[in-house]
């Protein structure tokens, strides 16, 4: 099943049998931009923490950690991200449960995975334009407020996070430079010197490219687009 919406997004599939892991990944992970595997609860919720997937499709009942209980920590972390659960299950109370954690899709297996698949569809409008293309081959997801380089999620602090996403909203706005003063003030409750604020941008560069923020002379800073 080709489809453009569907090579956008990165999957992570949490499944404690490797077969089923195996025959899904055969099966569908192709259409997908990129998929991943972990093999229990405590092991895909640090996947999630790595790698920032755009949909998560798991099992509940699994070793260390069951897929409510990670259901549950990573809509701590991002309440947007979609959530589909696959179970032999059909219980009210597991399903009540999934519903109480913000699971979106609740699949009884054995499914059939164009069903999987159609229903990953239809999530297109909750994801809207998403994307960015910026320089130096970065990307970055308005939905989730993640930088990617290619295929490769950019681990940032909380601020440097807010910087990006403040240069990408002025760049939405047709307003290109964003001036000291209005960083400063958006990422530091107390007065940030001029230095506290080029050393921050070159740690920000540092993990990304120098290619990516631009310095603008007395002006401010932009993110630059591909």
């Amino acid at each position: 099943m080709k489809n453009k919406f569907l090579k956008t997004l990165r999957v992570l599939f949490v499944e404690d049998e490797e077969k089923l892991s195996k025959l899904l990944k055969n099966a569908i992970g192709d259409n997908f931009f990129k998929f991943s595997i972990a093999h229990d609860g405590e092991e895909g919720l640090e996947l999630f923490e790595k790698i920032a997937p755009d949909v998560v499709i798991t099992d509940i009942n699994m070793p260390k950690m069951n897929g409510l209980e990670m259901a549950k920590a990573i809509k701590a972390i991002d309440k947007s991200v979609p959530i589909i659960i696959l179970s032999a299950f059909s219980e009210t109370e597991k399903l009540l449960n999934a519903i109480d954690v913000g699971v979106v899709k609740y699949l009884i297996k054995p499914f059939d995975p164009d069903e999987l698949l159609e229903y990953i569809i239809s999530l297109e409008e909750h994801f809207g334009e998403r994307e960015i293309e910026l320089r130096d081959g970065y990307l970055y997801n308005k939905t989730k407020k993640t930088l990617y380089k290619k295929s490769r999620y950019v681990v940032l602090s909380k601020k440097e996070k807010q910087f990006i996403e403040l240069l990408i909203e002025y760049y939405e706005e047709g307003i290109y430079v964003v001036s000291d003063a209005i960083i400063k003030k958006r990422l530091w409750e107390d007065e940030a010197s001029d230095e506290r604020l080029r050393t921050f941008v070159r740690r920000v560069r540092a993990k990304t490219s120098k290619e990516l923020i631009k310095n603008i002379k007395s002006e401010g800073y932009q993110i630059v687009a591909s």
